[in-house]
């Protein structure tokens, strides 16, 4: 298992006649485009979109089955966002490569107008398979889940979120339908894995690791629903070294998020047999650094 102040080097290679799939994550980016200033704070120098880039690059080139996920919470933090209203996010997520993300509490701080104006600039999926955008701004721009083909290896994808009311003035989210996100997620993993026969199912959710305001959250999620290989997490802005683990029978769903800001970029290697049964699957917490990838460190 890699772990945080290691170097992760280059990851070992698939199971014989198997695959190897890289899933790449973030969450609560919260606009940090440029590193946090050097202001002797605990974050002062750290993370930075230019380096996130980088990294990125780096583990692409050394295995491009790769995915890039976001879990919500792109705005609202910095003046970008203030002069921007995510438009200059989502052009930068676009140009680092993201494939998807699901759509946090914070990401309707513009309202949704403004989130449809800015989703113009995303080339990747937004994803929120409990939210119902239909006859808003954003109705047939959000998709409950998507499938990428790495190779042989199909990938599904699928966002949930948290509840709305008490977050996000009423005003910003007017005909967002809310549901509740456990029996949508298990019925996902089913239709995921038995008819787009999907190997791995990757759930991007903006719950909070263990729920917000007495609501349920990822853990909760992981123990109650199985099916699903990977809780990207966001919203409580934890900080894990590598993934916690939740055993279902012979399989097991993996839970992993990486704080804030982007100062991590989370990262989990699923090793997939010949038949796409996952062998297994390691993960870590990589810090953002100047440094080549091999020699990243905390």
């Amino acid at each position: 298992m890699g772990r945080l102040g290691e170097a992760w080097g280059k990851a070992p290679g698939p199971e014989a006649g198997g695959a190897l799939i890289t899933i790449l994550h973030t969450n609560d980016v919260h606009s940090r485009i440029d590193p946090y200033p050097q202001d002797g704070s605990r974050n002062a120098g750290k993370a930075g979109a230019a380096r996130r880039a980088t990294l990125i690059q780096g583990i692409r080139a050394e295995n491009p089955q790769t995915l890039l996920v976001d879990a919500g919470d792109v705005f609202q933090g910095t003046p970008y966002f203030n002069l921007f209203d995510g438009e200059l996010d989502f052009k930068v997520m676009s140009a680092l490569g993201y494939d998807a993300m699901t759509i946090g509490n914070h990401d309707f701080d513009g309202g949704l107008e403004g989130l449809a104006r800015a989703a113009q600039f995303a080339t990747f999926d937004l994803l929120s398979a409990n939210y119902d955008f239909s006859g808003t701004p954003l109705g047939g721009r959000v998709k409950p889940y998507v499938v990428h083909a790495l190779g042989k290896t199909r990938v599904g994808l699928f966002g949930i979120g948290v509840k709305l009311t008490g977050l996000v003035s009423e005003n910003l989210r007017l005909g967002v339908g809310y549901h509740d996100p456990f029996p949508i997620a298990a019925a996902l993993a089913r239709k995921l894995r038995e008819e787009e026969h999907c190997a791995l199912v990757v759930c991007l959710s903006h719950l909070g690791l263990r729920g917000y305001a007495g609501d349920p959250g990822d853990e909760d999620l992981a123990r109650q629903v199985a099916g699903i290989d990977l809780i990207v997490g966001g919203h409580s802005h934890t900080f894990m070294e590598e993934p916690a683990r939740f055993p279902h029978g012979e399989r097991e769903t993996l839970v992993f998020q990486v704080g804030t800001g982007g100062i991590y970029l989370g990262r989990v290697d699923f090793h997939l047999t010949r038949e796409g049964d996952v062998a297994r699957a390691h993960g870590a917490a990589l810090r953002m650094t100047d440094e080549p990838l091999e020699r990243a460190s905390a």
